[in-house]
């Protein structure tokens, strides 16, 4: 005899408030949209920094000199025709302040280096400017600092410098000390310089506001227009087909009504995550699309366990209402189903809460993903198999083997 807590009772409820939620979405779809990323959105990403100068480097000579920085140093890469290649390198732990490493770098031959910060600030943790040309030359190549107590620049002052261009979009970026912001350009695919002339007018509006000793570019990204649209059919294309192969597979192994019901507990656990980034605004990018699928992937494991109860009580318990058979078999699954849950949900805070940025988002996105898979696979895949099944009935093969009575209802009516 096999205890039973009677989930069908709530069937009706959770499809409700599943329908409820997803027209939600929809309305939120259809006012806010979707807050699609550079990857869905044709246009260009820039972050930049707002932080001080810690020294120049330039170069006059025959040679080629680049420059290059990570957490240990600054290292200057010389070869060339005529040159001896060598890598000089100046690590900040012998180098710990910019008066020593201006002294040090200026010791190499056609390299002019000068502090532009107070000699003993720092020299940890140095970086430059995507916008420089890391190749050395006469023109003056700025290496930036981590300054300790900076000023922060608030989010508002940013988008200040844009007016009321809707053209532009500012956010913060990571920590509000680090003063770095994203600012995010569209492109409706009429200039073929759009991107070029895009880079400049960003970059021009910050240095006339904080000059360009204190204006670094971190990183840029650009997406045209072409590229956008086909990523984006090819990510739906990628869902449905993932969907599509999941049914095949159910069918065969199960029943057609079992696929079905897995495919639809699918479908909502989906519109349940898109409508939950219409309703924050979360951006949307190929990140999102993985956590999508991530959730697919784990949702139908745990409705094919289920379904693999559910299979076998049909051939064990004696009964002639399939509800109790889907009733058994959720109550003998729900420990496994919560235990697992719970545990994968443990890695996903700890993502939430020591990320930043896009893993952000997709730690986000997995957690409301793995609370809606858990529920669709309880009541949304079973509540489509017991209106598919009410008319059930065991056969006579089935009622040979049939051996276990349902036992006791935990939720009695």
């Amino acid at each position: 005899m096999k205890k039973m807590i009677k989930f069908s009772r709530f069937f009706v409820p959770a499809v409700i408030i599943s329908l409820v939620l997803i027209a939600g979405g929809i309305v939120s779809l259809c006012t806010q949209g979707i807050n699609f990323g550079i990857d869905f959105k044709p246009g260009l990403i820039e972050e930049v920094r707002i932080a001080p100068t810690a020294m120049t480097v330039s170069y006059n000579g025959v040679a080629n000199v680049e420059i290059q920085t990570n957490a240990q140093g600054v290292y200057l890469v010389v070869s060339g025709a005529g040159a001896d290649n060598r890598t000089e390198t100046f690590r900040y732990i012998d180098y710990p302040t910019v008066g020593d490493m201006v002294a040090a770098m200026s010791k190499v031959d056609g390299i002019t280096a000068e502090a532009v910060a107070k000699a003993s600030t720092p020299a940890e943790g140095f970086f430059e400017s995507s916008s420089q040309s890391s190749v050395l030359s006469s023109e003056k190549f700025r290496l930036y600092y981590n300054e300790q107590n900076p000023t922060v620049v608030s989010v508002e002052d940013i988008r200040d410098l844009f007016g009321n261009d809707s053209s532009y979009s500012v956010k913060q970026s990571g920590e509000v000390t680090a003063n770095t912001y994203q600012i995010r350009a569209g492109d409706d695919g009429s200039d073929k310089e759009i991107s070029k002339k895009i880079q400049d007018e960003i970059y021009n509006r910050f240095v006339r506001k904080y000059g360009a000793d204190n204006v670094a570019v971190i990183k840029t990204d650009f997406v045209g227009s072409q590229f956008s649209s086909s990523l984006a059919s090819k990510a739906i294309i990628l869902v449905l087909g993932t969907m599509f192969l999941i049914w095949l597979y159910a069918t065969i192994r199960f029943k057609w009504d079992f696929a079905l019901a897995a495919i639809i507990a699918l479908l909502h656990d989906s519109l349940i995550i898109i409508s939950f980034i219409s309703w924050t605004q979360m951006e949307f990018t190929s990140t999102t699309i993985a956590a999508i699928l991530t959730i697919i992937g784990y949702s139908i494991n745990a409705t094919v366990v289920i379904f693999d109860r559910v299979r076998e009580n049909i051939r064990t318990i004696r009964t002639q209402n399939f509800k109790d058979i889907i009733n058994v078999s959720l109550s003998d699954t729900l420990s496994r189903s919560l235990i697992t849950t719970i545990t994968t949900m443990l890695a996903v805070i700890a993502l939430f809460l020591f990320t930043t940025g896009s893993m952000r988002d997709f730690a986000l996105a997995l957690f409301v993903g793995l609370c809606s898979g858990l529920y669709s696979s309880i009541f949304i895949s079973g509540a489509f198999t017991s209106m598919t099944r009410r008319n059930w009935k065991p056969s006579d093969e089935e009622k040979k083997t049939q051996t276990q009575d349902v036992g006791t209802n935990l939720f009695a009516e």
